[in-house]
């Protein structure tokens, strides 16, 4: 099978912070992460398009007990974040610790850039992942 976008190059795309999403053929619907088939109709004639990074806070939750490799960075905040162009996203949230962070972060602006994560025994390797700042 033909993978239109791979994670390897939405990965490398993040590390430019720049946000790759996969636009359906068929139904229109946008996937983001990239996966095989579109995230609505599961039609396979899906195509890359380049996404704006902006959108809205949805929902948060703060992370007290770190994955491994990640012990330091603790606490954390983690965003789902609603695109300019529809789909949901997760990453972490800058600039907001969560004994500051309340109700109030719902809602707000955010623009995407990013951080290499280092890979761990469950991963491939390192990796970009998108973060968020609110404007």
């Amino acid at each position: 099978m033909n993978y239109p976008l791979t994670f390897k190059q939405y990965s490398d795309a993040l590390k430019e912070d720049r946000l790759m999403g996969l636009k359906c053929k068929v139904c229109g619907s946008i996937t983001v992460p990239p996966k095989m088939a579109c995230r609505n109709c599961a039609s396979f004639e899906i195509e890359p398009m380049a996404m704006k990074g902006t959108g809205k806070i949805r929902t948060y939750t703060s992370v007290f007990v770190p994955s491994e490799g990640r012990e330091t960075e603790c606490p954390y905040i983690i965003a789902m974040v609603e695109l300019d162009e529809g789909p949901w996203i997760m990453g972490n949230l800058k600039g907001v610790t969560p004994a500051s962070a309340g109700l109030d972060v719902i809602g707000k602006s955010v623009k995407m850039g990013h951080e290499v994560f280092p890979g761990d025994k469950y991963s491939a390797g390192e990796g970009a992942r998108p973060v968020f700042t609110i404007v």
